[in-house]
């Protein structure tokens, strides 16, 4: 491990960007909103891998796809989050225990659940995570910051798509016939 101990710039600063030019009060509350978006989005990642590795049954290899395929869009926009926070001339959170303190959504516990309970579980912090991407949208429009607002709105379509999935996985019509015969 290295003993060098410069900081470059703390995880609260938030230096604006002459760049973009946009000044440091507004990428202040950009880099907020950022930051707990992109908590958000590594919460339901982890979340995601959990049900990918563990979903059974019928459904298994639909589902797992799903699962897997959700998980990498969650972490793909993570990255997409973090860069632009910087950009933005604020400090990405990173530490998992930071991540957990500022993400609005709370996961589920350790345990293996049915996978409808895994799914709707899924879906309600798929539905947490549209409302505060729509309130993040409307601040990054209302301060100026359209780049933002579009790298947003790109990932709440992905993010609605995701959950409207999800909502068909969890209707009653199946081909697997849950009674005794």
């Amino acid at each position: 491990m290295s003993t060098q101990e410069t900081v470059r710039q703390h995880a609260d600063e938030v230096e604006g960007s002459e760049a973009l030019r946009i000044d440091a009060e507004k990428a202040s509350q950009l880099v907020d909103a950022l930051n707990t978006d992109l908590a958000s989005t590594y919460v339901l990642y982890h979340q995601l891998k959990k049900h990918h590795w563990n979903v059974e049954g019928a459904e298994f290899r639909d589902l797992h796809l799903f699962l897997g395929d959700a998980a990498e869009d969650a972490e793909e926009f993570a990255d997409e989050l973090a860069e632009r926070v910087q950009a933005l001339g604020g400090v990405p959170i990173a530490g998992m225990t930071t991540l957990t303190e500022h993400a609005p959504v709370e996961a589920e516990d350790e345990d293996v659940y049915d996978v409808r309970t895994s799914l709707r579980n899924d879906m309600e912090m798929y539905g947490d995570i549209i409302e505060t991407l729509r309130e993040h949208i409307e601040l990054a429009a209302n301060l100026g910051d359209q780049t933002t607002a579009h790298l947003l709105r790109e990932n709440l379509i992905e993010v609605e798509e995701a959950a409207h999935h999800i909502e068909h996985y969890l209707e009653d019509d199946t081909l697997v016939s849950t009674e005794s015969e």
